[in-house]
């Protein structure tokens, strides 16, 4: 057996982070996962560390939105209706969560860690000679009417205010100004300066992980599923041994429940699949920044491996085949948007979120296991919120003062 002082399970932007910052506080790590680093649902998203993402994606209330989404003809969300009656009840409970009120705890409870969001990111590539992925240009979101715009940004653009986050709307002209191989398809855009982004989220935590390893860290494959309880330590096997720690992280993302059901665990965790394709700019053509259609539910992104466009959410089973069916209704959109080129992969690349039904990650100490902590559930800011969470769990484990108040992220709340 190979003893540490912690084990950290999954090697997502989540578990890498948690392991980073234990070792900064002299703890030996060991990272662990099926996977190498950075290959599973941190490959595959916009990239973005979003400065204003304390407002959560609600569930519609208005009776024409229902319908629209009901016929499941919308780009935005896609199901499968054998699905739906799995799940109905935490779509419920997301209607729960999307009150004036809910929508209020929200973004008080997320505003502070967010607004460290980009700085800890910042901390680790540093270090981690990443600094090259990042991009300071901000991200754009597109509304195709001013009816629309004025409806989606109203209570946003409020809280952003109260909180001193920056921003800018933008009419036509001065969205072809600041992107001039946009086609003029939006009225009015909302900039986002201080919104962060990356051309690999999966290059940068793969950089986080040699970083880990660099100074020190073990990061070995391994069966999470093997995690067992002997003397008073938490076992893991891995490569044809076992790690021992007092301390084990569950950092397993839309995984975790495989894991901490069979310990008794009920959280309301729901999986959103989404779909990734890259191409290639058509003559020329040149993006800046991400840029979001709000109205078909997709980004558009320029990444190394050519422009990424990600679909909007898909509820199914995590492990069904792939339907990548808002990849292909939405293309003609891109295409009048953006003057894309060849196409690169020849199928879309299919991922899985891990959402809670409030929208915010669990980050804390399991309620009825010793040295079980939990950080997971971080929605559509899981790279943004990597290596802040990990943060917070590390100076939890360490019992060092947090640096934003824990509260709203414990794994209590459920209860």
């Amino acid at each position: 057996m190979e003893r540490f002082d912690a084990i950290v399970l999954g090697a997502g932007i989540v578990g890498v982070s948690a392991a980073l910052n234990l070792q900064k506080r002299n703890r030996s790590v060991a990272l662990i996962d099926k996977r190498d680093p950075g290959e599973a649902t941190s490959y595959g998203n916009a990239g973005v560390i979003e400065r204003e993402g304390f407002y959560p994606i609600v569930f519609p209330r208005q009776f024409g939105a229902l319908w629209k989404y009901g016929r499941n003809e919308e780009t935005a969300l896609h199901y499968n209706r054998r699905f739906l009656p799995k799940i109905a009840p935490w779509l419920l409970k997301l209607r729960a969560g999307s009150s004036p009120r809910a929508i209020e705890h929200y973004a008080e409870a997320m505003n502070p860690i967010l607004a460290h969001a980009a700085s800890e990111h910042g901390v680790l590539a540093g270090k981690g000679r990443a600094v090259e992925f990042f991009r300071g240009t901000g991200w754009l979101k597109g509304y195709r009417s001013i009816a629309g715009f004025e409806a989606d940004t109203k209570a946003h653009l409020a809280l952003a205010e109260r909180f001193g986050v920056r921003y800018e709307t933008l009419d036509s002209h001065q969205i072809t100004d600041l992107e001039p191989d946009l086609a003029p398809v939006f009225a009015r855009a909302v900039f986002w300066p201080d919104s962060v982004s990356v051309t690999s989220p999966g290059g940068v935590t793969k950089a986080y992980a040699r970083l880990f390893e660099a100074m020190g860290g073990t990061f070995a494959h391994g069966d999470a599923l093997s995690l067992r309880r002997e003397n008073d330590l938490w076992v893991v096997d891995i490569d044809g041994r076992c790690a021992t720690a007092p301390d084990v992280v569950v950092a397993l993302g839309p995984w975790a429940m495989d894991l901490l059901k069979p310990l008794g665990y009920r959280y309301p965790l729901a999986v959103k699949r989404g779909y990734h394709l890259h191409f290639k700019p058509r003559g020329d053509a040149v993006l800046e920044r991400p840029v979001v259609d709000v109205a078909h539910g997709y980004v558009l992104t320029p990444m190394r491996q050519g422009y990424r466009i990600t679909s909007g959410i898909e509820f199914d089973e995590r492990d069904a085949p792939p339907t990548p069916v808002q990849i292909a209704k939405i293309l003609p959109q891109v295409k009048a948007l953006f003057p894309l080129g060849d196409q690169i992969e020849e199928e879309p690349w299919m991922g899985a979120r891990p959402c809670l039904p409030d929208s915010m990650p669990i980050v804390g100490p399991a309620p009825r296991h010793p040295g079980l902590w939990l950080n997971f559930g971080h929605g559509h800011l899981g790279f943004t919120l990597g290596p802040a969470t990990g943060r917070l769990l590390a100076e939890l484990i360490t019992r060092e003062m947090p640096f934003v108040d824990p509260a709203p992220f414990s794994p209590t709340r459920f209860r």
